[in-house]
This record gives structure tokens, sequence and C-alpha cells, in this order.
């Protein structure tokens, strides 16, 4: 009826293109979910590559229902299938020939057919009445035709059960009739024992001799009379007596038989209680004892019954068959003992059937090895731990469940129980109303974390030169602290041009450096307050007194300018003369380098190569910066790269933690500059000449330190180097 007034009305929705079915358009409908289409919509949805079933040979899915069909639609047809075109009349349903719809109904068993108009969707259901029976048939009753629902009367069903005796004592019911429950006495077949089972089972089969084997000794006596059956009860009658003398034709070994025995003069058998005739060879039969390399026989002459115990030795093999023992003792032994079995002490290494732990089983004869252990890991919930036994694959989730209300930190948002172990807080758009630092407004969200992010609030701070002021958040802040830090590109505020003499301690040293990187030393130990959300002020970083205890550590340059400035005070030479052309000579390389250069040469020579094609390539390119990254290396091959990048005026910082901890060297255009004589053109030319004797060495007080003595040799490496902080 709905389908029906939508389409007369013109309000029904083709859900492919999503326009309004008008009443002159050919559609076509799904004979399963009855959704309208128009044809055209429906045609190319079919040769969509979207509408294929998944299994790719089952057809197009209907848009609505998923329904495949194999064929497309070609034709616009009726919605009973009998009229193709067929034309709109004002009178009839939109669609429909106006014609009986005859299709035959979805129910079963109703043989009807659709007696109404040509109509969209499914058919009523049958108005017909039937006679249908009960369950048991002893009843009818007249009932809709189609109707789907079961006949029962109160009477008892009667049928005959499986057994073929016994009938049904059930009240009518639906279905087959349960199997017969009364028990039945059977007996064994050679009468010893008896056993109860359900009547018409297939235990209850019997052959006329008894029903089933009760796995004893027959002991019935046989057709001789004087001797009993020594076979497991069984079906068929016993066999003949094995002693009569019809049956035995050979003496007890089975070497001679009986018939030559006669004529060499032995008495011939007349019932089976008479003695066999023995050969008097060796028996020879196999015994039960020794193995497939040596197979023991009987050594008694020939005899009736059965063979003496062994004398010889056997081997006996360990539980796995790693290993074997030779018993000295007779294999008479082996008889009397229940389970003559050793140990060895090899221990099974397969994997058990966790894959993760080994057997370790001493003589293992096990072919699952199942691991007894538990599992132990986190489970999903990262609180608790799995406690099945040592399995593959991943853990199943925690089936911890808490009871009470799993709220966010305000408590405006609830998860109500119960609640899986392991479940987040539920998500908040509160604002955080929890303590802060600062006083300014908060402008992130409820969270369940303890620590908040940092204040966004804008504030205002002076520049390094307190030229200007800028509207900075603390997170804005903490990123431009890290640029005076070389991290990044220093903001035009930070770039200030002013250069500071910094002095050793024996004021024998000059550098020049730049205020950003004094202030990056001092800005370096505030870090941590700066990521908490603290302000720190520039301007203050920068004093007076640190300017003045900001001081080099003195090298063994220092220490070598020293003596000769000591020596040429006694010998009345001018600093400014160069008579050993001393100072003309080129780059000066510390005896701490040449001496790590002499152990490792090509590793040296490979650097400088490096460092000179790196500086050769910046100062004739168009960048200003080039840099290059050497791969991970150990701290002496580090600090070799540092000292020899100080030559070369060339930037050096280490990156990344142990063991992976790696160089970064960067040459700027017109600062880096490759000296003249490399380290290894050095080491060559000293290695050619004869060695200077060594200058006399004067003990010396520096007033300007305070420290008697001369200063400490250069370390290794710093312990903070706040340009390279790294290392």
């Amino acid at each position: 009826g709905s389908l029906i007034e939508q389409l007369t009305t013109e309000k029904y929705e083709c859900m492919v293109c999503c326009e309004v079915v008008r009443i002159v358009a050919p559609v076509w409908s799904c004979q399963n979910c009855y959704h309208v289409f128009h044809l055209n919509c429906i045609k190319k949805w079919a040769r969509s590559p979207a509408s294929q079933a998944e299994d790719g040979n089952s057809g197009w899915r209907c848009p609505a229902c998923q329904n495949a069909s194999v064929q497309v639609p070609k034709t616009y047809t009726c919605f009973c299938g009998k009229v193709h075109n067929p034309e709109w009349n004002r009178n009839e349903i939109p669609h429909s020939c106006g014609e009986l719809c005859g299709k035959k109904r979805q129910c079963l068993d109703c043989p009807h057919l659709c007696n109404i108009l040509c109509h969209p969707g499914p058919c009523p259901s049958c108005p017909a009445f039937v006679t249908k029976t009960c369950e048991c048939g002893q009843t009818s009753h007249s009932v809709r035709c189609g109707q789907s629902t079961q006949i029962h009367c109160s009477n008892v069903c009667g049928n005959i059960l499986n057994c073929g005796k016994h009938s049904c004592t059930q009240v009518c019911h639906a279905g087959k009739c349960s199997p017969c429950q009364l028990t039945v006495q059977q007996v064994c077949y050679c009468g010893s024992n008896f056993k109860e089972v359900l009547c018409g089972s297939k235990e209850e089969f019997s052959d006329g001799f008894g029903s089933f084997s009760c796995q004893n000794i027959c002991g019935k006596k046989l057709n001789c009379g004087r001797h009993n059956c020594k076979q497991v009860c069984h079906p068929q009658p016993c066999q003949l007596c094995p002693r009569l003398p019809q049956v035995v034709y050979r003496c007890p070994c089975g070497q001679t038989p009986l018939s030559k025995l006669l004529e060499l003069g032995c008495v011939e058998r007349k019932i089976c209680t008479d003695p066999i005739p023995s050969c008097g060879k060796t028996c020879g039969k196999p015994l039960p004892c020794g193995s497939y390399e040596f197979i023991h026989t009987c050594e008694s002459l020939c005899h009736e019954g059965d063979c003496r115990p062994c004398s010889h030795t056997s081997n006996i093999y360990c539980r796995c068959g790693f290993k074997k023992k030779v018993r000295l003792l007779g294999c008479f032994f082996l008889f009397l003992i229940a389970a003559i079995t050793f140990m060895c002490d090899k221990r099974c290494n397969k994997k058990r059937s966790c894959g993760r732990h080994k057997c370790n089983e001493v003589c293992c004869v096990d072919t699952e090895h199942k691991c007894s252990l538990v599992c132990g890991r986190k489970l999903n919930c990262g609180l608790h731990r799995c406690e099945e036994p040592c399995h593959r694959g991943s853990c199943q989730t925690c089936w911890q469940t808490s009871f009470d209300e799993l709220t966010c930190y305000c408590g405006e948002s609830v998860i109500y129980p119960p609640v899986p172990c392991g479940t987040q807080p539920p998500e908040c758009k509160k604002t955080c109303t929890r303590p802060h630092d600062c006083d300014h407004p908060v402008y992130h969200s409820c969270h369940s974390e303890e620590k908040c992010p940092p204040c966004t609030y804008l504030t205002q701070k002076w520049c390094m030169g307190k030229h200007e002021v800028k509207q900075l958040g603390t997170d804005e802040f903490v990123k431009s602290t890290f640029r005076l830090l070389n991290v990044g590109d220093c903001s035009p505020c930070m770039t200030c041009s002013l250069k500071f003499p910094i002095m050793c301690d024996g004021t024998l040293s000059i550098e020049m450096v730049d205020a950003k990187e004094i202030a990056a030393i001092s800005i370096a130990t505030k870090l941590t307050d700066l990521q908490l959300g603290d302000s720190v002020e520039i301007s203050r970083l920068i004093t007076k007194k640190e300017m003045k205890q900001a001081r080099l550590q003195c090298d063994e340059e220092c220490l070598a300018l020293q003596r000769n400035r000591c020596l040429a005070e006694a010998l009345e030479i001018d600093d400014n003369s160069d008579p050993f052309n001393i100072r003309s000579s080129g780059a000066k390389y510390s005896d701490l380098l040449k001496e790590d250069a002499r152990k490792d040469i090509k590793f040296v020579s490979d650097i400088e190569k490096e460092m000179r094609m790196l500086v050769e390539a910046v100062n004739k390119g168009k960048h200003t910066k080039k840099s290059h990254c050497y791969p991970p290396m150990n701290r002496d091959h580090r600090r070799i790269i540092h000292e020899l990048a100080q030559v070369y005026g060339i930037e050096s910082v280490s990156y990344d933690n142990e063991p992976k901890r790696n160089v970064v060297i960067t040459a700027v255009k017109g600062k880096s500059v490759c000296p003249s004589n490399t380290l290894t053109s050095v080491l060559d030319k000293e290695t050619q000449s004869r060695p200077a004797p060594p200058l006399p060495h004067y003990k010396q007080t520096d007033k300007s330190s305070g420290n008697s003595g001369l200063s400490k040799p250069l370390k290794e490496e710093p312990v903070i180097d706040y340009f390279d902080v790294q290392d």
C-alpha cells in the first residue's frame, strides 16, 4: 500500500540517482526487496564495478538488499511480468498491467496463485482455508492456507519406535520419535559376563552365540572333552583341540615329521593326551628377547610347552632411543622386571608448543611438547598479565571489568559500568579545571594526563638587544630559544653580530664569540623551566659576571706559546719576529691530534679529503652553507673530526645517542678555508725529517689565573659542551 501511494503521487525516489520516479518512466523492481528503480539507472549500476558480488561469479548486487542477480534487466515490464512496456492508465496503479497478478506466493505449501490486480511489493497471504492433520495424524483442523504453525493434539503419539517392538508414549509432537529408552540384558560369547544396553541399538545384535566379547579367555571345553579353549572370547564355535593325533603331524620343535619318528620306533599317538615324540634336536624357536640385530633362539632340546628363559645378554635402549646399554645379566631377568628402561642425560632442544621456550626435558619421548608454563605477558590493558598456559600469537583481551563509573578529571563526561579493564577516561570538551602555575586564562580542554600543556597566552617579550617588544606565547618562546642553539634559522632579532673576546685562564688564547652563543650557554640551563611553561628574561641571561666567567680551556698550543715566550724573553727575541718561519707555515695541529692520526692515517686522510671537498664546494657554489653527515662512529673518531673542523673553520655538531652517535659538519662560505698543508702531509714531513730536541720546560706561575704551574692538558672531550650538547 505504501509503494502504491508513493508511486501514484510521484513521491518515490530511485536509490541510484536520488530522483523522483515518474509515472511514465520505465522502471525495474527487485523481486527480493521490492524496491523500484529507474530502468536506465539499474542498467548503469549493474555494469559498474561497485555492483559486483564479492566472489566475482554471482553477478551484480541490488543497491538496496545486496541480493545477487546474474542477468541484467533489459526490458520494461509490469510488476507481474506479463506485459512489456505497460501503458499508464489513470485508473490503474502506475507501471502495472491492470490484470490479475497470478504469481506464486512465497509460502511453499500454498498451491494457490495471487488473485489481486498487478501490484508492486510482495503478494498478500492466501485467503483460502485448508484442512490439516496434527503431527501424529489422529486429528484434523481447518486452517488458513500457507499458515506455518504446526497443529498438536492431546493424544499419545503411539508410533512404532526404532526398535520395532515398542511404541512412542509421548504426547503428539513434531519430528521423529525419540529412540527407545528401554534396556535389555545381553550375554557375552563365552557366557561368563552380562551387560545392559538400550533396546534397538546396534549393540543389541546377537549371532546366536552371544552379543559381545568380554575380552577374557573363552575357557569352553573343546571337542576332545579334555582341554579348554585358550582363545579370547569369540563369536564363532571353538576350534579343534590342537593336540589331536589327526591335527599334529610334526615334533614339538617342528623340524621332524612324526611319520619319520614312527619309522625309528616311536609309539603312535591315539588320543590328545598322549605325549608328542621328540626328535632330540635343538629346539631353535625364536625367543621374545633380543633385538633386530641379533635374534635369540631356544637352546634346549626339542620339547613340549613353553621354552625356557634365555641366558644371553641384550641391548637396552633408553626411552628416547638416543643411547643404549648392554645388560650383563641374562634375558631371564628382563621378564622378571616389569619395565626395564633407563633414561639418558640428553636434554630435548625442540621448541615447545608456545614457540617461546625450549622443552629441556631429559630423555624426552613427548611428541607434542606442550608448554606447562604460564604465559605471563601483559594484556592489552597494561595492568594485568595473561594467566593462560604459554601459547602462540596474541593474548586474549583482559577479562577484568570494573563496575565503577569512569569519569574525566572534572567529572562532566562519564562511562557507565561495566567498564572493561584498560579503558581510557572519556573525552571532555569542558575547559581544564586543574590548578596551573600561572594566572593566565586557560584555553585547553579537560584531559586525563597529569601534566597540563604549556600556557599559550601571549605575553610581551623583549628581544636580546632590547630593540623591540614582541607578542610571544610560551611555546613560541621555547622555539625561539632553540634557535639560539643553532637548531634552526635565527629570527631577525636574534642575529646579533656583536663579538665578545673569550680568553683562557692563562690569557694566552683569544677567540671572538657571538653574543647569541653566550646566551645559548645560559639558556641551555633554563630549558627545563621553559618546557614547563615558566618565562625567562633573555636580557638577564648575558651579564658582565657571566662574560667574565666565560673562559676558554688552555690547550697544548697555549703551553707551547708560554714556553716560547719565556725562552724569547731569556734570549731577548722580539715577539713580532718570525726567524724560523713558524707562523707562515700554515695550519697547526695539536700533538694529540697528530698522535691519533698516526694510529689511523687512512681515516684521517678520508676525513680531510671530505672536508676539503666540502669547503671548495661551498666557496664555489651559490649556497652560503653546505653540510655533510658522517656515519655513526666511536668517541675517538668523533673527537678527531671536531678538532680537524676547527682547523678548517667548519662547524661540527654531534647528534643521537650511543651507539648511533654521529657528527654533522657544516661549511660556511667565507668562513671555512682549506689550510695550505694537510695533517697527512705534515705527518709525512715529520717522519722524513729529524725530530727536533724538545724545548726546556720552565716552571712559571700565571698570576692572572692564580694557579701554580702550568695548566692541565686538554681533555679528550669536554664533559659539557653547550654547542654540542649531545657530547
